[in-house]
């Protein structure tokens, strides 16, 4: 089963996943931080226990403390995280935006709301 982390400040977009995630009956683990640092430190925590890195981790564009770039930018300059998926997701269409989430590391760019059983396909491939 994978294992997915969601990073959004909007307490809205990550029960939104979770409630897509039930209702479909998608079997993934899925794990939910609002702000990038308690999500970064669950993954340094995770790590050193001797757990594999998730299989992908999606962080909001836009948040107030730290942006989805910067976490991605942080992971991507870490080699225990060299094998992880990673992806930018914003309610933006902005070619801009989707340039500077590639720039910054991501693997790709998805738009909001968030696909579940699309973004688990982009793992497949």
């Amino acid at each position: 089963m994978p294992t997915i982390v969601y990073v959004d400040d909007s307490r809205d977009d990550l029960f939104y996943l979770d409630y897509i995630r039930r209702k479909q009956q998608i079997d993934v683990d899925l794990f939910c931080f609002s702000t990038a640092e308690t999500a970064l430190e669950a993954l340094k925590q995770r790590v050193a226990e001797g757990w594999a890195p998730p299989e992908l981790l999606v962080a909001d564009l836009y948040m107030p403390l730290d942006s989805g770039i910067g976490l991605v930018s942080s992971l991507r300059g870490d080699d225990r995280f060299s094998a992880m998926r990673l992806a930018i997701c914003s309610g933006s269409d902005a070619a801009e935006d989707r340039a500077r989430a590639l720039e910054a590391g991501a693997d790709f760019y998805l738009e909001k709301p968030l696909d579940l059983a699309a973004i688990l396909l982009n793992l497949e491939v």
